[in-house]
């Protein structure tokens, strides 16, 4: 690890640190950031199914010649939508072509040939997964104004023996592999903020082969040491 520690120090910003003669390609390099980017729009939904509907998506149903059923929808935290004359649909696992094929064979007990257009307006559905030293590790739904310190709680905080110096968020941005290591227990000192989480996010805590990865690469005792991985 120390030698990679020197090739890191040497070899900021990150465009060249990839192919740093010498590195090994398992190995993690510092990075010229003062705090991990935010991940874009492709990043977030780039290798997701676009008609995947999850909990609190936003849907626009439209029934022909039924305009007591054009309505805006919001999945609740179960997956279920509930639509007048159709009832209670449960659209966990399911496509938005699926889910308007269930609200389609519901609404032949009234009508022929139902005419239903259903579309994801807005999707907030979105997962960080908390995992290490903490009490309930998972993959847990989260919106907006999400952080660091408020995931580790969603997940009912650390264990009573957690490392709080090692707690990293694992992150894609522009399609590069990002990691921020955080010391926690600074966060809540306030000696630095508490940094916001995104939609995807893997965030590890304490003692585990992904945080030893990064542990010995520079302190963390007054900022987050943000880091290029050759591989994840």
């Amino acid at each position: 690890m120390k030698r990679i520690l020197t090739l890191a120090l040497c070899c900021v910003p990150i465009v060249g640190c990839a192919t740093t003669p010498g590195l090994d390609p398992q190995g993690a390099v510092a990075t010229s950031y003062s705090s991990l980017p935010a991940p874009t729009i492709d990043d977030r939904y780039g290798n997701l199914p676009i008609s995947t509907v999850g909990p609190f998506d936003i849907l626009d149903l439209t029934v022909f010649d039924l305009p007591e059923l054009d309505l805006d929808l919001v999945v609740d935290a179960n997956g279920d939508i509930a639509i007048p004359l159709v009832g209670t649909v449960n659209t966990t696992g399911l496509t938005r072509v699926e889910v308007e094929n269930a609200i389609r064979t519901r609404l032949r007990r009234y009508v022929t040939d139902p005419q239903v257009a259903l579309n994801v307006k807005e999707r907030t559905s979105q997962t960080v997964t908390v995992d290490g030293q903490v009490r309930n590790p998972g993959v847990f739904q989260i919106r907006s104004d999400m952080t660091l310190m408020r995931a580790v709680a969603t997940a009912n905080g650390t264990t009573n023996d957690a490392n709080l110096q090692q707690v990293a968020i694992f992150r894609t941005v522009d399609n590069q592999r990002l990691a921020a290591l955080y010391n926690l227990g600074a966060i809540r000192r306030g000696t630095y903020e508490d940094p916001t989480v995104y939609p995807g996010d893997i965030i590890v805590v304490g003692d585990t082969p992904r945080t030893r990865l990064l542990r010995d690469l520079g302190p963390i005792l007054t900022t987050p040491l943000i880091l290029l991985l050759q591989t994840l």
